[in-house]
């Protein structure tokens, strides 16, 4: 998680560093372009893959959710400081937890809805309205979190049904489709040497999702979420000594007010799992 930290931390300051010549939608189609090379070991697998109507008709709405929620991302990086779109993005789990009780069915005790409003008191901890002026960028973010959200529900229902490799590289062929009519429009001819850093925002993505998904295959969630409060620190940083954004105390507080709510939600998640799941043996007889 560590690695899965720096990996993101880096690849948003290059998404900041290219600036507002390459327009936002096409910084984000050509990094998906470019990540289609690594789905080259898994062409057969993707050729064969014979989806239901039901599995396709998910398949593409997680598609125009992801597409929406990556487009507004990199518009977000154009307009905010570092930090709070790191802090903004750790509402994301909290979306997911809100979506699947209204569309999956799962019960929402009392202990996790007070964490749920916390985070959600946290994310105005971080924007402030009536206190200071906001930007399109942070109205921007609150999206890319819902659509983020919406993406990843989406993604564990279909995770059990094709397998988590198939489902990472259907959503990285479709995002980078339904981004191009968008990106289209508004093309800007890159340099070379701002293809190179798209690649490498595309390899950066590409190795913190793996190093992720490492971690989430080491050590339960409640092990590994409290570590993301580092990319914070980091962004924060970041934005200080390269992009000379100042420090913002509250958001730092409204990001870990909102982290707190998710580690308690994923901690309690993790409980009710354990109190339902039959021992070892037990499955075994």
């Amino acid at each position: 998680m560590v690695v899965t930290g720096l990996c993101f931390v880096v690849m948003t300051g290059l998404v900041k560093a290219l600036g507002p010549r390459i327009p936002a939608v096409e910084q984000a189609f050509i990094r998906y372009l470019l990540g289609l090379v690594f789905l080259l070991p898994m062409w057969r697998q993707l050729i064969s893959l014979r989806l239901s109507g039901r599995q396709i008709r998910l398949v593409s709405l997680r598609a125009v959710a992801h597409t929406g929620a990556v487009a507004l991302w990199f518009f977000a990086m154009t307009r905010i400081p570092l930090a709070e779109v790191t802090a903004m993005n750790y509402l994301n789990p909290v979306y997911v937890t809100l979506l699947a009780v209204l569309f999956l069915g799962e019960r929402l005790a009392l202990r996790r809805l007070l964490a749920i409003g916390a985070a959600l008191a946290g994310a105005m901890i971080i924007l402030r309205p009536g206190f200071r002026e906001l930007d399109v960028g942070h109205f921007a973010m609150l999206l890319t979190a819902l659509c983020f959200g919406v993406s990843y529900l989406l993604a564990k229902v279909l995770v059990d049904e094709i397998g988590p490799s198939l489902v990472v590289a259907l959503m990285s062929v479709t995002v980078a489709v339904g981004l191009a009519p968008l990106a289209i429009p508004v093309w800007v001819w890159p340099t070379g040497s701002e293809v190179l850093v798209l690649f490498l925002i595309a390899c950066l993505a590409t190795g913190g999702h793996y190093a992720m998904t490492l971690a989430f295959a080491s050590a339960p969630m409640t092990v590994t979420q409290p570590v993301t409060f580092l990319t914070l620190i980091w962004s924060v940083s970041l934005g200080y000594f390269v992009f000379d954004e100042a420090v913002d105390i509250w958001v730092i507080i409204g990001g870990g007010v909102i982290l707190s709510s998710v580690v308690y939600i994923t901690w309690r998640e993790a409980i009710l799992k354990k109190a339902v799941t039959p021992a070892a043996m037990e499955t075994k007889s």
